[in-house]
């Protein structure tokens, strides 16, 4: 239980009944797709192979069982994915983080937010907020969300001007839960990719033996072509995904393909900053697409690459699935005695042996797994730009966790996979804080004011410096506060205002601090129009300030475009706010 499982059978699903068929060995099967699954521990989930004439290959496997082959795709192909079981946590922790999400949902703090996706607005399928460290943000598909902070012992910045706590107590104590969630999966993913480390070294010394004395031959030739015919589809696959392009507003990231460069390895303790909480209600979710390389069902998220992290950092995710009222639809009393009376008669005419009721239940059982795996909520993942290689199709019982370690979310592209009860998740994640931090900014607007001379006597404003850089310099942090901050808290950011006020005050400061630079902008604009200045500075600053005003006019006329839509704000209300 305290990891992802290797698969040791596999289950074969033709296209049209889909029925499963356990088989001791790996096998080619003719048509349809097939998925490799160990249902006592999978629950029903497994490997997805694409047909669809995109060049399935034939691998002839009887040399191999099922275990070795098993092994050698998941050390290539999934070797990141860690699961943790509901039992792995501890005591009294899933009461409070269930209790959390559910007061985050009732105090209405879970909103679709409307981001950007090839210049169109979109709303989100999943609603969603972002709980962390006090003053962090997190941006996607151009939309930045403002975090409602942890409340955690010893975090400073929790009351507003008035020295009055930000959120109500109900609101505290569900961050303060999310927290704790949080602190777990520091400690809980760092042993586990320490465990993981040392499997892999472990594991890597006896290759090394068995190569020496000629054995595994056979593992290599899989490996060699499983390589080869995954670079062979990349460029299909990139072809395929530019014309279907799943981001539909459903994801929470682009479908991009990863950089072909790898960043330096990270070292230290995992510190989750922030978690993206999501909420999904399939009965909401009317326009929910089929996943379209392998047909493992009705997506509530695209495949797409989580954006904006730390290179190489791990995401946690905590899933909790809301309890329904069990149903007995179909299955009346009086079906239920007669059932009942045809298994007696059955028994006592010697119609059936105790074998063949054994193969019926068995049967029984499996069709059961099957139904459950639809109804069920998981999670799928591919290897990112190939379809070659089976995708995986995880499924997730209410209070499962999974970790993505190393560079999974680099290589691999995952979705969420919709089932039938509504959901709720916890994504953990290290965001990139080098930008999007209250104190980064706060500090962007200082050094612009360094080039900023108020005179003792007069209380006259005057520019320090005239050079074109430090000018240049200057207009990017102006541009910098009002359209990746302002303008994004005013457009969607302070719904959170209404029941969380830890922004209010910082934004009434930021918009103060931009109201400053659009004086120093009109100061630079009377030095270039003073003829008293010299020639030829006058024009390397009049270049400075023409593009900046071009490049800022666009930005605000896109913004007054988003506005004109009247989707979240009425017409103009941010220009109205920053009075343009």
């Amino acid at each position: 239980p305290t990891a992802f499982p290797l698969c040791t059978a596999v289950s074969a699903f033709e296209s049209g009944t889909r029925a499963c068929v356990m088989a001791p060995t790996c096998c080619v099967l003719s048509a349809g797709f097939y998925a490799v699954t160990q249902a006592s521990s999978m629950r029903g989930g497994g490997f997805y192979r694409s047909w669809e004439n995109r060049g399935f290959p034939t691998f002839h496997l009887q040399t191999l069982d099922s275990r070795n082959w098993l092994e050698i795709l998941w050390d290539s192909s999934y070797a990141g994915l860690a699961l943790r079981q509901s039992s792995c946590l501890p005591d009294g922790l899933h009461e409070k983080v269930q209790s959390a999400l559910v007061t985050l949902h009732r105090h209405g703090c879970l909103l679709r937010d409307l981001v950007r996706v090839r210049d169109r607005d979109v709303f989100t399928a999943v609603s969603r907020a972002l709980v962390g460290q006090a003053g962090y943000t997190y941006r996607y598909l151009d939309t930045r969300l403002f975090s409602i902070p942890w409340h955690c012992e010893g975090e400073n910045g929790q009351r507003d001007e008035k020295e009055k706590p930000c959120c109500d107590s109900d609101l505290r104590d569900a961050c303060k839960a999310l927290w704790e969630l949080n602190q777990f999966f520091c400690t809980d993913v760092q042993r586990q990719q320490t465990n993981v480390r040392g499997v892999k070294r472990s594991h890597s010394d006896t290759e090394n033996s068995e190569d020496a004395s000629g054995e595994g031959p056979c593992k290599e030739n899989v490996t060699d072509r499983l390589k080869e015919e995954k670079q062979e589809n990349v460029e299909r696959l990139e072809e395929d995904q530019e014309e279907e392009e799943e981001d539909s507003g459903q994801g929470c990231s682009h479908s991009s393909p990863p950089s072909s460069i790898m960043p330096p390895a990270q070292t230290g303790l995992v510190q989750f900053n922030v978690t993206l909480i999501n909420y999904m209600d399939p009965t909401a979710m009317t326009q929910l697409k089929e996943e379209p390389y392998y047909g493992m069902g009705k997506m509530a998220v695209g495949w797409h690459h989580d954006e904006n992290l730390v290179p190489l950092s791990p995401v946690a995710v905590y899933s909790y699935s809301c309890p329904v009222e069990p149903t007995n639809e179909g299955v009346t009393e009086k079906d239920g005695e007669g059932q009942c009376k045809d298994k007696e008669n059955k028994t006592e005419g010697g119609g059936t042996s105790k074998d063949e009721e054994e193969k019926e239940e068995g049967e029984g059982s499996k069709k059961e797994e099957v139904e459950k795996e639809k109804t069920c909520w998981r999670v799928g993942l591919k290897v990112a730009w190939d379809i070659h290689t089976p995708g995986l199709a995880l499924p997730l019982q209410s209070g499962d966790c999974y970790y993505m370690t190393d560079d999974l979310n680099r290589t691999h592209q995952h979705c969420v996979l919709a089932g039938d009860t509504a959901r709720f998740s916890s994504t953990h994640r290290v965001a990139q804080c080098c930008t999007g931090t209250l104190d980064y900014i706060q500090k962007r607007c200082s050094e612009a004011f360094e080039n900023l001379h108020t005179d003792a006597e007069t209380n006259t404003k005057s520019l320090c410096s005239l050079l074109p850089s430090t000018l240049q310099h200057i207009e990017d942090i102006h541009n910098e506060v009002e359209f990746e901050w302002l303008r994004q808290y005013w457009f969607q950011g302070r719904r959170y205002a209404r029941f969380c006020s830890w922004w209010t005050k910082p934004m009434e400061q930021l918009e103060k601090d931009w109201k400053e630079m659009e004086r120093m902008t009109q100061l630079l604009l009377a030095v270039v129009e003073d003829e008293n200045t010299a020639q030829e500075n006058r024009r390397e600053m009049a270049d400075v300030l023409l593009n900046a005003l071009t490049d800022r006019q666009q930005h605000r006329q896109t913004w007054r475009d988003r506005d004109a839509q009247g989707l979240l704000v009425p017409v103009n209300t941010i220009d109205v706010v920053l009075k343009l």
